[in-house]
C-alpha cells in the first residue's frame, strides 16, 4: 500500500470525488476481507461486516485530519475498533433478546423469582438486623460516623479521609479495623 498515494485519495475524497472513493475502497479491500473472514458476530452474513468494515472506512475518511498524515493506521484503527464494538453490542443484545431471553418450558413459572416474602426469610431478616444493630451499638462515635458516612450515606473513604484531613491510607486501615470489630461483635451473638 502506497501511503502518499493513499493521502492523495483521502484528500480527493474529502472533496467529494466519487472515482477517488472507489479507488480508496479497492485499496483497502485485501485488508477489509481479512478482517471480516476472521470474524463471527452471530446474526451477520459475511457480506454485512465488509459492509460495516466500508462505513467505517468512509467515516473515518469523513472525520480524518489531513494535516496528521497517517491516514492507513487511523482507518485501520477505526476499521478494527468498529467491528469489536460491534462485536460487544451484539454479545450484550443476545443475552437480553432471542432464544437467552426467557425460556419457554413446562415450568417457566418456576424461574420467577417469587413476589411474596417466606416468614422464614423474614425472621432471618430481622434476626440478622437486630445483631448488626447490637454490634453497632459497641462502637464509639467515631467509628459510628465512618460507618454511617461510608455505607449509609454512600460517601467514599477517600471523601471521608479529605473531610478529616487524614491520609487515605489511614482511613482505610480505620475502616477495616471498625469491619473487624463488627464481625467480632457479630461472632459473639452466633
Amino acid at each position: 500500500m502506497d501511503f502518499n498515494y493513499i493521502e492523495a485519495l483521502v484528500t480527493r475524497c474529502k472533496n467529494n470525488d466519487e472515482e477517488a472513493k472507489e479507488k480508496l475502497a479497492i485499496e483497502f479491500r485485501p485488508l477489509i476481507y481479512n478482517i471480516s473472514k476472521k470474524t463471527f458476530i452471530n446474526g451477520y452474513y459475511p457480506h454485512d461486516i465488509i459492509q460495516e468494515c466500508y462505513q467505517s472506512l468512509f467515516k473515518s475518511v469523513s472525520m480524518y485530519n489531513l494535516e496528521k498524515h497517517r491516514f492507513v493506521a487511523y482507518a485501520t484503527n477505526a476499521i478494527k475498533n468498529n467491528i469489536n464494538d460491534l462485536i460487544k453490542r451484539i454479545k450484550t443484545r443476545s443475552s437480553t433478546e432471542g432464544n437467552d431471553a426467557l425460556s419457554l418450558h413446562d415450568d417457566v413459572e418456576n424461574d420467577f423469582p417469587a413476589l411474596e416474602i417466606s416468614t422464614e426469610t423474614s425472621l432471618c431478616e430481622m434476626c440478622d438486623y437486630d445483631d448488626l444493630k447490637l454490634a453497632l451499638k459497641n462502637l464509639n462515635g467515631e467509628e459510628l460516623e465512618l460507618i454511617d458516612f461510608v455505607f449509609y450515606r454512600n460517601y467514599t473513604v477517600k471523601e471521608y479521609a479529605y473531610l478529616k484531613s487524614m491520609c487515605y491510607s489511614t482511613a482505610i486501615l480505620k475502616k477495616k479495623t471498625i469491619l473487624m470489630k463488627i464481625l467480632n461483635n457479630l461472632s459473639l451473638y452466633y
